[in-house]
């Protein structure tokens, strides 16, 4: 399983759990899904009953009888109704519970879920005890399931869902490694395709694995046939032809020199017009004002001095943001990006030139270079104190759960990173769709996360040295290395001054705000008019 697949089963494992609750899983037809609910159930999870529901296509109470035979729950056949079906659901689930049992329900294919038994699944999440729900709920779809779940009336059934994961195809290195461990598994032991072969497979089936199989075994046959020893480029192509049709529109190095020619042609083409319309765009205005020169403007009067000033020193003017037209929440459906792309469009804002490799733990990697995760649930207020760039998770009404590079913060405007570019919107609108929940970095001035009490080392000079340069303090001669009640008082202070909680610790809220000033360290506050 690719790291991404570890993830999906991860959240899967955390809906079985004793605080799990309502798990939504969704991805593209063929991303493996169904594989990844096939592990969890070959877990062979102990006090755990699941009940699985493969046809979705049913009435409410067809569907609250599936679950019931699922479960062996005892029902009298004869004339029964939805009530006496989930009467005796809700006896089975208590006795099982007594019993120190977990109850799971998996719902595969849910985004062909009438809205009818939708709702009848939010009702049946009401089954619970003082403590805990009796019925933990799986949803396996495609995307559309996020687009259903969107809908204004289901808002309180999506409301109640608390873990969501979107299973992406692999990329090219996945894609090799996957191909690689199966033909492991099957006992092959040298190279059959070569990297070439490889790349096209990735490129035609686009990273989806049940697409890298077919193509895959098209093509192993075809070479088969042709008595060769490894699967070439062309052989791929064919196999690829065979298996789709019609083949994607994908740049092939390894295709026919003419078409070659032609791919280069049209690339030759947009560049020279990018380049004219820059040049265009460049010339525009000085050309207009030559043209059309301005009116000579009267000078201002020079301000009225005072004697017993101080002359005033000129002052940069601010800068403020972009006065660009305002979005709407409709622009952002169109521009939402996944997830990789805008962390990794954070992460350059911090360190321009870092790659993190796929697979690689991206909190853990920015860790080693002294950057630090944060996610958390907040408002408007939390951003402006922290005062960095950050990840806002927003709920579209048409594609549900996206993600948004939060560039600039104005007092009633945001500027948020899309792929056409910076979107300027209204707070008041975002409030509509933002969850709250936001990811940001920040530069920890610190060894760790926390000084407290019992803390001590090189981390309590490096307190007091920020909190000299961030509000004046004055450190103790000699300078202590052991956190005492003078470094509480300070703190305390500092955190007051701030609007912070003046607990006298430093935590990661304190520590953002000792991280002000630090070199390299970008900012909301920079475009706020």
């Amino acid at each position: 399983m690719s790291p991404r697949h570890q993830e999906a089963l991860g959240h899967l494992l955390y809906g079985t759990g004793q605080y799990g609750g309502f798990v939504q899983l969704t991805g593209e037809v063929g991303t493996g899904k169904t594989t990844i609910v096939r592990t969890l159930l070959e877990q062979k999870l102990s006090d755990v009953d699941v009940a699985m529901i493969h046809n979705p296509r049913q009435s409410e109470q067809e569907f609250v009888q599936s679950i019931c035979d699922e479960l062996n729950v005892p029902y009298q056949r004869e004339g029964a109704t939805l009530k006496t079906l989930v009467d005796a659901l809700n006896e089975h689930l208590l006795r099982a519970h007594a019993a120190g049992r977990r109850t799971v329900l998996i719902i595969d294919e849910a985004q062909n879920l009438t809205p009818g038994v939708l709702e009848q699944v939010r009702l049946l999440t009401n089954l619970e005890t003082s403590k805990e729900k009796l019925l933990r709920i799986m949803l396996i779809g495609q995307p559309e399931l996020s687009a259903l779940l969107a809908r204004p009336d289901l808002r309180q059934l999506a409301s109640r869902i608390t873990a969501r994961y979107h299973l992406t195809p692999l990329s090219a290195q996945e894609t090799r490694e996957y191909v690689e461990h199966r033909l492991r598994v099957a006992g092959c032991r040298a190279p059959i395709f070569s990297p070439r072969a490889l790349d096209l497979v990735h490129r035609y089936s686009r990273g989806v694995p049940r697409l890298i199989n077919i193509i895959c075994d098209r093509a192993l046959l075809g070479a088969y046939a042709q008595h060769l020893r490894t699967v070439d480029a062309k052989t791929v192509r064919k196999a690829a032809r065979e298996a789709m049709g019609a083949l994607p529109q994908v740049f092939d190095p390894g295709a026919p020199l003419r078409w070659r020619w032609i791919e280069a042609a049209w690339l030759v083409a947009l560049l020279v017009c990018t380049a004219l319309f820059i040049y265009s765009y460049t010339r525009d205005e000085p050309l207009l004002a030559t043209v059309h020169p301005a009116a000579p403007q009267p000078s201002p009067p020079p301000p009225p001095t005072d004697a017993t000033t101080d002359t005033a020193t000129d002052t940069p003017p601010p800068v403020l943001m972009p006065k660009l037209p305002l979005a709407t929440i409709e622009d952002l459906e169109r521009t939402a990006q996944p997830l990789s792309i805008v962390v990794g469009r954070l992460i350059r804002l911090w360190e321009p030139r870092l790659v993190i490799p796929s697979g690689e733990n991206v909190c853990a990697a920015l860790r080693v270079r002294a950057l630090e995760c944060y996610r958390t649930q907040g408002e408007w207020t939390d951003l402006e104190q922290m005062d960095r760039p950050a990840i806002l998770t927003l709920k579209l009404p048409g594609s549900g759960e996206q993600h948004f590079l939060l560039l600039e913060l104005g007092k009633e405007h945001a500027l948020l990173d899309t792929v056409l570019g910076p979107l300027r919107l209204r707070r008041a609108d975002l409030d509509s769709v933002w969850s709250g929940e936001f990811l940001l970095l920040w530069r920890r001035p610190t060894q760790w996360t926390y000084v407290g009490p019992g803390s001590s080392g090189p981390d309590i000079p490096t307190l007091w040295r920020r909190l000299a340069e961030s509000s004046g303090v004055p450190v103790p001669t000699p300078v202590p290395t052991q956190f005492d009640e003078r470094l509480a008082a300070a703190l305390k202070s500092f955190q007051a001054e701030r609007g912070l909680v003046a607990d006298g610790v430093a935590g990661i809220r304190t520590l953002i705000a000792l991280s002000d000033g630090l070199p390299d360290t970008p900012t909301l506050s920079g475009g706020r008019p």
